[in-house]
């Protein structure tokens, strides 16, 4: 795409110059600038100078059938010639929507009914929190608004949705969290679990540690716990065996709405559509986003069961209508980018491609790294994972955050052609890459990785930083 420029500046300036980044060190960023990216093919992005990388993030967590589909392109475009727009309030509708809620609760567990839209997991996840209170304020149960949530978690960063993320640095300077949001353990088991534990014992303490907040808060004060899956920004945390069980059991005991955020494992990453079949999550609320429509154009989703709809249906006293929405609520643009997305994944079955796959790379990962003597740990499930690395790897000790080996890392990987995830609240890496990754390009992303790793070790050795 040829961009006329307005002024004599390059474009790495342009961008200093007038960008705000998310998620970015920005006074680094004012020296050191963008790696900017032009194009991309398969699991293959090119930056504006020609170098390519592979991309081992699928963008963020999201890219699942890879770049440069023109299945999807096409719907975008056909949508956009013969309806770019129309909302969905006061019972309008167009077809790419209806189509898709439908298309999607054919996926979903079986006691989903509604599906809601919205344009990010953010706004997803705050429109959960307003089905929750909504619900129970019409149940007649006001006081059931405090919802649970976990430390290094990850749900966005909208207000309610920020203060649901159990990240520090969400919360720090912008007066969070809400005062009606909990965290609960964060359920790692390399890391947390005490001597001789077994998984099962871990997740039951996990379960008692759960049940022990609710009690404290009142159960009466209690209206859901919400759990992405698979922890995704806060360290790929897998969860150790039996866990989604014991919590559910909890929550049953005590009327709380299990919320699972789907926006990372869904639509195929864990070699189901979702992770809550991998897991054995019985949810009331789901979350969906990214995968959705593979980031081609922005969408997300909220899904709810059939008991939740009996109670929205029948309406709260004196409010005629659900005030609730968004202008852009069922865009069909977006929903026709969906509709497209789904389609290549159902026809090239490409959770059961991830599946297989993904059992290919979990391997070579662990062969290729998990030996290294700054390997903490390699965790993950098919096409999602983390490398947390650790300054003694008898003892799990971790390295000192303001060294910032995640970082350099990254940094390094970048360098030798590879994009992955330094993450924010440990000294690990993750990777998630495009569902449609072979295993040549497996083996070349973790060489790249290979290279990158052995480079900052031998960078922490001069400095005097480490030693083997």
């Amino acid at each position: 795409m040829n961009l006329e420029s307005a002024h004599n500046l390059s474009l790495d300036e342009m961008d200093k110059q007038s960008f705000l980044h998310p998620y970015t060190a920005l006074k680094a960023h004012q020296e050191t600038g963008s790696v900017i990216i032009d194009s991309g093919k398969g699991v293959t992005l090119k930056d504006i100078n020609g170098k390519e990388y592979i991309d081992g993030m699928a963008g963020l967590w999201c890219v699942n059938i890879g770049w440069g589909h023109s299945e999807v392109v096409d719907a975008i475009t056909e949508q956009a010639k013969n309806l770019p727009y129309y909302h969905s309030f006061f019972s309008m509708a167009t077809e790419s929507p209806i189509r898709l809620a439908d298309r999607i609760l054919r996926l979903a567990p079986k006691n989903m009914s509604k599906v809601f839209f919205g344009n990010s997991g953010s706004d997803a996840n705050d429109t959960n929190v307003k089905l929750v209170w909504y619900y129970n304020n019409i149940r007649g149960k006001p006081e059931k608004q405090k919802i649970i949530s976990r430390e290094r978690a990850y749900h966005g960063v909208s207000v309610a949705s920020a203060s649901l993320t159990g990240l520090p640095s969400v919360h720090a300077s912008f007066n969070l969290p809400l005062p009606m949001i909990r965290h609960t353990v964060t359920p790692h088991y390399w890391r947390n679990a005490e001597p001789g534990m077994t998984e099962l014992e871990y997740s039951d303490w996990c379960a008692q540690k759960l049940e022990e907040m609710i009690l404290e808060e009142g159960p009466d004060t209690v209206g859901a716990f919400i759990a992405e899956p698979i922890m995704g920004a806060g360290g790929v945390i897998v969860p150790p065996e039996g866990y989604f069980p014991a919590i559910q059991k909890v929550l049953r005991k005590y009327d709380i709405l299990m919320i699972a955020d789907e926006v990372i494992c869904g639509f195929g990453r864990t070699g189901n559509w979702f992770g809550s079949e991998t897991y054995n999550i019985e949810p009331d609320i789901m979350t969906i986003a990214k995968g959705m429509t593979s980031a081609y154009i922005p969408m997300s989703g909220s899904i709810i069961s059939e008991e939740i709809w009996k109670v929205l249906e029948a309406g709260a006293p004196g409010v005629p209508y659900f005030a609730h929405g968004y202008t852009y609520t069922a865009h069909p643009i977006a929903a026709a980018a969906a509709m497209a997305n789904i389609g290549i994944m159902q026809r090239d079955n490409l959770p059961q491609r991830c599946a297989i796959i993904g059992k290919y790379f979990q391997k070579r990962l662990r062969d290729t790294v998990g030996e290294h003597p700054l390997v903490g740990e390699v965790r993950g499930e098919h096409l999602l994972a983390a490398v947390e690395l650790t300054s003694k790897k008898g003892t799990k000790e971790e390295f000192d955050m303001d060294l910032a080996i995640g970082a350099r890392l990254g940094k390094y990987a970048i360098e030798e052609g590879l994009i992955v995830r330094p993450l924010p609240l440990a000294t690990a890496i993750s990777f998630a890459p495009p569902l449609i990754i072979t295993e040549d390009e497996v083996d070349e992303a973790l060489s790249r990785f290979k290279k990158a790793l052995d480079r900052i070790t031998d960078e922490l050795v001069r400095e005097g930083t480490w030693k083997p």
